[in-house]
């Protein structure tokens, strides 16, 4: 199953999530106009409509214009501001450790149950 972090609202409050990582990830689902349906990460919606739960086995980073990058793992959202004084915040990719200088807006989490 595939589930979508938005940046903006990871940073305010998310934990760290890393390949082979364990998650429970409480989620919203969205229909796009061609019926396709979407599955959120979310820390604020008023209803958490479904459980995502297994363990991470790949991460993608995907920019402004669609472009997708494989990531290692997402900081926590105090690391992504900057503010997490353990953690610098930066994306990183799986096999070589290269850095990834552009983090995107959305984080595409592939889990398996």
């Amino acid at each position: 199953m595939t589930v979508e972090v938005d940046v903006l609202d990871h940073m305010c409050c998310g934990e760290t999530i890393e390949r082979g990582d364990r998650v429970d990830l409480a989620c919203t689902r969205w229909q796009d106009p061609d019926g396709r349906v979407r599955v959120f990460a979310t820390h604020h919606a008023s209803r958490v409509e479904t459980w995502v739960r297994g363990r991470v086995v790949d991460i993608v980073s995907v920019a402004e214009d669609g472009s997708a990058r494989p990531v290692l793992r997402i900081p926590n959202g105090r690391a992504l501001r900057g503010l997490d004084e353990d953690d610098d915040g930066h994306l990183e990719a799986p096999w070589t450790g290269e850095l990834v200088q552009n983090r995107g807006r959305t984080f595409v989490v592939t889990v398996r149950r």
